[in-house]
């Protein structure tokens, strides 16, 4: 599995910084439907930090032409419509900080999202991506970073560039092994690879040492890493669903996970359906000290 990554890292050709050359689209047929009659900025809210401005479920198409006039917008918000092209012109809006594409038609990201500078919070989950583009690495100051729910097998070698970023959510989608470059995500807290491809975890997850919240349910993972118990960050481990048949030892290393849990939205160890060799199934169901100290008994037997 490290040769087939090297070799996918070798064929990545990184971001192009690129300036904005676009010339204004065909006028849409939008901007007369949203806007009879009225000045644009009409549209916008203005909060004590933010400028805003949302069109959320109205069916569109297309984005409407007028938006890219309104460079003052900081949160935009064109989700759950029915867009399939995100034009170009959307590097016109340097300002931005949040930007909204989920539940929409992408199939992909323009380049000219690289001119987003000062973008902090990318959701572009519930989509039809199959790629991420390398560009969206010169972002460096994104801190959320959402692709769930797309057709993404890989990412960009260069997202490792993307220091800032705190939360990461790759959730259903096609990973057979969570990318290379996430284990260089060192302020990452939470980590979402849940209902994806993966057989196994990665040593190299131990590099992550701020992760606060892992999510890897719902996938085919044979066993747990020595290594995931060095990430002593971790409250919120999910392995759930997967076809782990075994417990480290050194689990009780993971002192901040709290109790065995079964509300997903529990802190905790989530270990249920997985086809735990016997005793480990009574020892689960008698909580998380009584795991604990027979994982370290066993250890010193």
């Amino acid at each position: 599995m490290g040769a087939r990554q090297s070799r996918a890292s070798s064929k990545d050709k990184g971001p192009k910084r690129i300036l904005f050359t676009g010339r204004r689209q065909k006028f849409s047929p939008w901007d007369d439907a949203l806007l009879p009659g009225r000045d644009p900025r009409s549209l916008l809210k203005r909060g004590m930090h933010h400028v805003s401005f949302s069109l959320v479920t109205r069916g569109m198409t297309d984005i409407p032409d007028f938006l890219w006039g309104l460079s003052e917008v900081q949160k935009l918000n064109l989700s759950h419509n029915q867009l399939r092209v995100l034009p170009p012109e959307v590097g016109k809006l340097t300002r931005i900080v949040v930007l909204n594409l989920c539940g929409n038609h992408l199939k992909s990201l323009p380049r000219e999202v690289s001119l987003l500078q000062g973008l902090r919070v990318l959701f572009v989950n519930m989509n039809c991506l199959t790629e991420v583009p390398a560009e969206l690495s010169l972002c460096r100051k994104l801190e959320v970073l959402s692709l769930s729910h797309n057709c993404l097998s890989q990412l960009p070698a260069c997202f490792a560039d993307l220091s800032r970023l705190r939360k990461l959510n790759l959730s259903n989608n096609l990973f057979a092994h969570i990318p290379m470059c996430v284990f260089s995500l060192k302020e990452l807290i939470f980590l979402h690879m849940g209902s994806n491809r993966l057989e196994n975890i990665a040593e190299s997850i131990q590099h992550l040492t701020s992760l606060q919240i892992f999510i890897a349910e719902a996938n085919n993972i044979h066993s747990f890493p020595r290594s995931l118990c060095l990430v002593t960050s971790l409250e919120l481990l999910n392995l759930n669903n997967n076809d782990i048949q075994t417990l480290p030892s050194e689990l009780h290393l993971l002192c901040r996970l709290v109790r065995i849990a079964w509300n997903p939205m529990d802190k905790g160890l989530h270990i249920s359906h997985n086809p735990l060799s016997k005793p480990l199934p009574e020892l689960v169901e008698g909580g998380l000290e009584m795991l604990f100290g027979y994982l370290k008994d066993k250890k010193h037997t």
